[in-house]
Order: structure tokens, then sequence, then C-alpha cells
């Protein structure tokens, strides 16, 4: 049974930066593309960065990728997303999701498992 498990989430100011975890567990993860997406209330779940488990190939959202890093530790089988300079509006709840075969990195339902999400709030 896959578990996607995140974690980090936090209270803080505008200009401070969090690391968030994603704890993969239930399966060998190889050929499998990993993401990070988040949705705020009232907005519909978009996409924030993804990565390719085996050669770690990533993929991000362009309003995101001078401010956000996706990394994966594969011996923890953990994937990371570092997040700097945050915002008000980056303000949401980050989901971690798993797919085998993704053809578009950026469409929710091309991935089978997500996490429960943890919760960011950037305050201004």
């Amino acid at each position: 049974q896959v578990q996607l498990v995140e974690s980090g989430g936090g209270l803080v100011q505008a200009g401070d930066s969090l690391r968030l975890s994603c704890a993969a567990s239930g399966r060998t993860f190889s050929g499998y593309v990993m993401g990070w997406f988040r949705q705020a209330p009232g907005k519909e779940r978009e996409f924030v960065a993804a990565i390719t488990w085996t050669i770690g190939r990533t993929y991000y959202e362009d309003s995101k990728k001078d401010r956000f890093t996706i990394s994966r530790d594969n011996a923890k089988n953990t994937v990371y997303l570092q997040m700097n300079s945050l915002k008000p509006e980056d303000t949401a709840v980050y989901y971690c999701a798993a797919g085998r075969a993704v053809v578009v990195v950026a469409q929710p339902g091309q991935y089978a498992y997500w996490g429960q999400g943890t919760q960011v709030t950037v305050s201004s």
C-alpha cells in the first residue's frame, strides 16, 4: 500500500523559507514521477514542481522555478520542496503525488497516489 506523508509546513512570514518533505513508502518508486501541487482556498489544485525518481529530472511551473527547488533522496525514499522568499500568495495546502505513467507532469489526474497535504501559511 503506497503512502505519501508530507511534513514541514507551518506559519511563516513573507521572505522566509520552508522545506517540505514527502516520505514515500509501500513500493519501489523507480520509474515514477513525484510531484508537488498546492491548493489555496477556493482555487483549483495547481502544479508546483515534479521530479523523476530514477534520474532526478526536474520540472517546474514557470513562475516558481526561481524560488522553489525540488529534490529527492532515494536512500530515504523522500522528496523535498525547498521554498525560498515566500510570499502571502504561496499560502496553500501543499500535496505530494506519485505517478507511474505520467505524460504531462502538471496534470493532477496523471498521478495515482496522493498525500494528505501540509498547510503553508505566509503572513505579510
